[in-house]
């Protein structure tokens, strides 16, 4: 952390306590109308993790007392992990000082999350979280001047349009990127669209989701040659009668750099933005250890550029901030252009698309995911259970040490996977932790025991005695458990099952039909590869041609055309055609009546099993792949591939963070003409949930059990990147190459899951999405160990429980429910889906909050912004004017909080609301269902 130092208070804390306390745009310097103003923002870009770990990274250093001692002066923190650990560590004395300056306006936070998360590989509901936890800690220490008016994502390897869409229902008035696609920027340069409205939603209306997004000059570094850290190179100003002088030529660059970025009728020189206003960031990656060094140049190249005034310059300098420099081009009062897609992919360069980092290390994404998942059950735990979360049956529930290491596993280098080997594994060790710290809380039928597969064996290195497995279908009521008690039968063999055997291109196995089935599925194999042939819908009669195997791109190590390897962040294969791990599979055959199971053995590195649960409506691919052999001395990365004969044009599709579906067509930017380098990893998506492809009767939709990278390469095609394993660094700055170890030093084993459904075109949004919401946010599976006499139902033992009075509409999830205070609770519903996206799906809901819940009463209501920091009648945000003719920006007219029926609260489609609610805990109900 950059932020603060040793205080020298006695001397400087009296200037700080001088004036009276006026935060956010009222504390913004004066500018100057007639002339072009430079808005100078000393800042430092702390990353919660990349090539050291958090901890590594915890330091202290001097902006403080500069502060103090200058009120012109201005600095902005963004990375509340760090602040909270400092804060922790201070006396009264420099707490105090420290509200002062944040009460004047003259430290200010931006952004304000836990971390700065990534936007490709994170899923929108850890994003929330992550964001309330940063948010509360700042409105709980600084209270309304502490609150964020600004959205500060300056290092993300591209953006998303969901994430716009919760940065504005968090109440943000404007959003600043810091890195965007080559040629895109470079058109917008030309057309002057470096800063435009940007339209989160297309379900939500505007302007709830619409927020003001620029695009800034540099990235988040200062000019060239004008960096003044401890770090840098590059000349001080000397402005003293010394012969080493540079003063006019320092000023002259800086005229010359500024002028550069303004329109004709302001400076009369090009023009990148509209208005007579300008932005430069002033420091860079871990910056402002030595704040004396920046603010000593900054403070001389301020005097000298200004003095020119009096000769007829017309370029004003001043300290600024993020809100500051906003809040002048909200005055400006202009119309400006509407972007309705999202920033991705990203690329820095021809052959440099940063498509890579959506797969990388899809251990850590998967466990990031499985962690949330569990995040949200200990939350529950909490809030059901109040003062009782800490002990008895449900164990200790304590879920701080988890949401803390969540937060910064949502940075954007941990998630991600573009962090190095010794950090990646910090971060795994934080969620671990955390896991530890709900672990305790814990809460017949048909089944069938199964022999462990070979794979499973292998994976796990034949450690462990287990030869079989149990399988049976298990459900848990709505925000509830369900408790299943396992046990021998006297007398029954527990291995009632068939297999059969199949190897590859075997004679006379041409003739023989393999498949399996259950009620709504039929999948077959081609007998002679081995592979998946054709799958049917038997409720809807579709029947569809798919063939799906396994595929490795040649990693590039550079070539004659561009020198770019393939690496943690990029994407790049030698060649457009990926290799065949096999032409097929050998398989094992087994059916019982509750799974049926295809194995198939591609290699000694990857493997699969397909399977179709009784009564499931998907198909379900096991999929196990490493450890990546590479003794050949290629890299490469592994994809999951399907091909049908759907007419598709060009066009597939993709989730935003898990929520909203964008429209990707191939080799095409809807904003820009795209000269496409790299036709693979140009056309890579994240995806966070699904992908699917279409034509006008038929929908294949592919669900993913973590974020991956994926495309369609050609028509009636799908692929997902599974795994990688590269030998070169691709210099984007974390120094190694993605080359994970695994347990036994000799390259990560992955095993996951995708999910196939089939339906039709017209049919399949409402349950392909209710499938996706299922496969997040899968109930949690706790095991304990057995004892004490036999269940039987009339005793009293409660083996199954709910804490919900009834149940609520089929399209609307209970996003959150997590304990605030003791008697208060954090409550936020959701409509699932997107407006006209199911007939039915997409209708308005009403909910009765009143008596949802079986476990407390409500007793009072509180609506708040997304992020909870914000009372939502309170929520004003600044009117932006667009080029289509509607003022945007400005939250609707929000409801008193004299007008909010509990009883009634209706969401609109992909609407999300938050309550903060004041409870009176009941005894534990003993409610079943």
């Amino acid at each position: 952390m950059r932020l603060l130092g040793p205080a020298l208070l006695g001397v400087l804390f009296g200037a700080a306590l001088g004036a009276a306390a006026t935060c956010g745009y009222q504390s913004c310097p004066v500018t100057k109308p007639d002339m072009l103003n430079v808005h100078l923002i000393p800042h430092t870009h702390d990353d919660v993790g990349w090539l050291k770990t958090v901890d590594q990274y915890f330091f202290g250093d001097s902006v403080i007392p500069q502060l103090l001692a200058d009120p012109s002066k201005r600095f902005i923190y963004v990375e509340v992990t760090f602040f909270a650990r400092w804060w922790g560590l201070q006396t009264e004395s420099m707490r105090q000082a420290v509200r002062q300056l944040v009460d004047e306006g003259r430290l200010e936070f931006v952004n304000g999350g836990w971390c700065m998360n990534d936007e490709a590989a994170v899923h929108y509901s850890a994003v929330i979280d992550q964001m309330t936890l940063g948010l509360h800690f700042l409105q709980e220490t600084f209270g309304e001047c502490g609150r964020p008016r600004v959205a500060w994502h300056i290092d993300p390897f591209g953006h998303s349009r969901e994430q716009a869409s919760l940065f504005a229902q968090m109440g943000y008035d404007g959003f600043f990127l810091g890195r965007i696609d080559y040629q895109d920027k470079l058109q917008r340069e030309t057309l002057r669209e470096m800063e435009q409205l940007w339209r989160g939603s297309g379900s939500l209306s505007p302007p709830v989701a619409d927020l003001f997004t620029g695009v800034l000059p540099n990235g988040y570094n200062p000019p060239m040659a004008l960096c003044w850290d401890q770090i840098c190179s590059d000349n001080p100003i000397v402005d003293d009668d010394s012969e080493e002088n540079n003063v006019e030529s320092i000023v002259a660059y800086f005229l010359g750099t500024a002028t550069a970025q303004v329109r004709a009728s302001v400076m009369g020189h090009a023009k990148n933005y509209r208005t007579n206003h300008i932005v430069m960031t002033m420091g860079s990656d871990f910056q402002y250890e030595n704040a004396l060094l920046w603010y000593k140049n900054l403070d001389k190249l301020i005097k000298h550029v200004n003095a020119k005034q009096v000769s007829g310059s017309h370029v004003n300098v001043l300290y600024s901030t993020p809100s500051c420099y906003l809040w002048e081009l909200n005055k400006a009062n202009i119309s400006w252009t509407v972007k309705y897609d999202d920033f991705f992919p990203y690329a820095d360069g021809p052959h440099q698309f940063w498509t890579g980092y959506f797969t990388s290390r899809p251990a850590l994404k998967r466990y990031e995911r499985l962690s949330n998942n569990f995040l949200q059950v200990c939350n529950q735990l909490e809030a059901l259970t109040g003062t009782q979360a800490n002990t008895g049956p449900y164990g200790n529930a304590n879920s701080s040490v988890l949401r803390q290491a969540m937060g910064v596993a949502q940075h954007h280098d941990a998630v991600s996977g573009t962090a190095k080997q010794h950090v990646t594994n910090d971060y795994a060790k934080q969620l671990s932790a955390g896991w530890d710290a709900c672990q305790d809380c814990h809460e017949s039928l048909l089944s069938q025991v199964i022999p462990v597969s070979s794979f499973t064996r292998a994976v796990r290195h034949h450690r462990g005695d287990a030869i079989n497995e149990l399988v049976f279908q298990a459900s848990a009521p709505p925000l509830g458990y369900r408790t299943y008690s396992i046990s021998r039968l006297a007398g029954r063999d527990p291995a009632r099952f068939k297999v059969l055997k199949m190897l590859r291109d075997q004679p006379g196995t041409e003739h023989l039909s393999w498949s399996i089935e259950n009620q709504h599925l039929r999948v077959l194999f081609d007998p002679r590869t081995g592979l998946l042939k054709q799958i049917e819908n038997l409720d809807k009669n579709i029947s569809l041609p798919v063939s799906q195997n396994f595929f490795w791109y040649n990693a590039s190590t550079g070539n004659a055309v561009n020198e770019q390897a393939s690496g943690a962040y990029i994407f790049r294969p030698n060649t457009s055609e990926p290799f065949l791990i096999a032409k097929g599979a050998n398989l094992n055959h087994v059916k019982t009546e509750v799974v049926q199971e295809v194995y198939q053995n591609f290699s000694d590195w990857c493997s699969q099993v397909v399977r179709l649960y009784a009564g499931q409506p998907y198909v379900e691919l096991e999929w196990t792949v490493g450890p990546i052999p590479i003794r050949d001395g290629l890299g490469k990365e592994i994809i999951s591939r399907f091909e049908t004969n759907l007419q598709t044009d060009g066009i597939f599709y993709t989730d935003s963070n898990g929520r909203e579906i964008l429209e990707r067509r191939r080799n095409y930017r809807t904003t820009w003409n795209l000269s496409q380098t790299e036709p693979v990893a140009g056309n890579y998506y994240p995806v966070n949930s699904r992908i699917y492809i279409k034509d006008q009767k038929v929908q294949l939709t592919v669900l993913t059990d973590r974020s991956q990278g994926g495309s369609s390469i050609f028509d009636g095609s799908l692929e997902l990147m599974v795994h990688r394993r590269l030998l070169h660094d691709d210099a984007r700055g974390v120094g190694e190459p993605l080359l994970e170890p695994g347990d036994y030093h000799n390259g990560l084993v992955v095993r996951g899951r995708h999910l196939i459904l089939l339906d039709t075109a017209e049919s399949s949004a409402e349950q392909h999405r209710l499938w996706a919401q299922q496969e997040y946010m899968a109930p949690q599976l706790v095991l304990a160990p057995g004892g004490g006499p036999p269940y039987h139902p009339d005793q009293d033992n409660l083996k199954e429980y709910t804490a919900l009075n009834h149940a609520l509409p089929s399209n609307v999830h209970l996003l959150t429910l997590a304990q605030r205070e003791p008697n208060s609770i954090l409550i936020r519903l959701e409509h699932q889906f997107e407006r006209g996206e199911s007939v039915n799906g997409s209708m308005p809901a009403v909910i009765n909050l009143q008596n949802l819940f079986s476990s407390f009463n409500v007793i009072s209501l509180q609506e708040m912004s997304l992020a909870a920091n914000q009372k939502r009648e309170e929520m004003k945000r600044l009117i932006w004017q667009s080029s289509e003719g509607a003022s945007s920006g400005a939250a609707e007219e929000q409801p008193s909080p004299a007008s909010l029926d509990p009883t009634q609260i209706t969401l609109q489609p992909m609407e999300i609301r938050t309550f903060l609610a004041q409870i009176q805990h009941q005894a534990r109900s003993r409610r079943g269902v």
